[in-house]
């Protein structure tokens, strides 16, 4: 899977209005980093280097970040259709950008990340809340998600209605479904840093993910804290989920399809399945952004109806596959 993102990663930076080829995007991003010193047109090496690596970059980890995201939530309640986009934490991390970027709430001393860190922990409150915390069960967060989802999404539908003026309006309702078009070199090193923040602590909490299989209750009995261990993977989720939508927007379903096609590959073992999902996320993200600017001619489709073109299918294949037998 690292040897296929290098791959897509590469294949990317030569997609755009301005055709590069392969040979010279190699060349260019070797020269980048001071591997070679290959003669190519300036312009050439600038476009790869300063604009399509970049968002080809932030790509892969916003696919890793969201594929980790569900596959720790599918754990911590046990329900194969947990993600953040689901339970609502990206729609509540929108909802918090667009109160920073319409209302200009904090505007100065509050920075679209907070914004959206607070949106998406605002969600995840009230998730707890209508669920009942841990008296419910996974179903019952599911629907708190759906519920949750939908209330964030109206709320920033009316910020953006009766706040921003048309321009503000096209750009927030463009973003929402998210882009990768403004992302450059100081996304990716913000980005980078809490992927691998976020992903490290996963993988030390990797046995104990695998105890939550059991359920709460046996997962306690194993001398597993319980409600910390929540506490903390919860937090680690919503900052992860609030970075990348505070960057690219909300992009649904990565986090529900991807998990499942690593455990298919490797197992269940938290130690085994959290870096795969996070490695075939990035890939599928990288691809599904080559999509988005491809599938229409002389336009760029947003990232999140590419990938829900192939996430609707795959819930329904889960919820087909859950249903009880008769």
């Amino acid at each position: 899977m690292l040897v296929a993102l290098a791959f897509v990663v590469a294949l990317a930076t030569t997609i755009g209005d301005y055709r590069i080829g392969f040979g010279t995007v190699v060349l260019a991003i070797s020269n980048g980093l001071g591997l070679t010193g290959a003669d190519i047109p300036p312009i050439q090496e600038s476009v790869v280097w300063d604009l399509r690596l970049s968002r080809a970059l932030v790509a892969a980890l916003s696919g890793a970040g969201l594929a980790l995201c569900g596959a720790i939530l599918q754990a911590l309640l046990r329900n194969p259709l947990a993600e953040p986009f689901v339970l609502g934490v990206s729609a509540g991390a929108s909802t918090g950008a667009v109160c920073v970027i319409v209302l200009g709430i904090g505007a100065g001393s509050l920075s679209l990340s907070m914004g959206a860190f607070a949106g998406a922990f605002s969600a995840f409150a009230l998730v707890a809340l209508l669920s009942n915390g841990a008296t419910s069960g996974p179903n019952h967060t599911i629907l708190a998600g759906v519920a949750a989802a939908q209330l964030f999404n109206a709320l920033t539908s009316y910020i953006v209605t009766t706040s921003g003026n048309a321009q503000q309006a096209r750009d927030v309702m463009f973003w929402l479904l998210g882009s990768f078009g403004g992302v450059r070199w100081p996304d990716f090193q913000l980005l980078i840093l809490v992927i691998v923040f976020g992903l490290a602590v996963c993988l030390w909490m990797a046995r104990t993910l695998d105890a939550f299989t059991f359920g709460d209750e046996d997962a306690a009995a194993l001398g597993v804290p319980v409600a910390r261990i929540r506490l903390v993977l919860f937090a680690v989720t919503a900052m992860i989920t609030a970075t990348i939508v505070s960057m690219v927007g909300a992009i649904g379903f990565v986090g529900l399809v991807v998990p499942h096609a690593a455990r298919y590959i490797v197992g269940p073992l938290h130690l085994r399945l959290l870096p795969a999902s996070a490695a075939l996320g990035a890939v599928f993200m990288v691809l599904a952004d080559i999509a988005s600017r491809v599938v229409a001619t002389q336009q760029t489709v947003p990232i999140g109806v590419v990938t829900a073109l192939v996430g609707v299918p795959f819930f329904a294949i889960i919820l087909y596959r859950a249903r009880p037998s008769t």
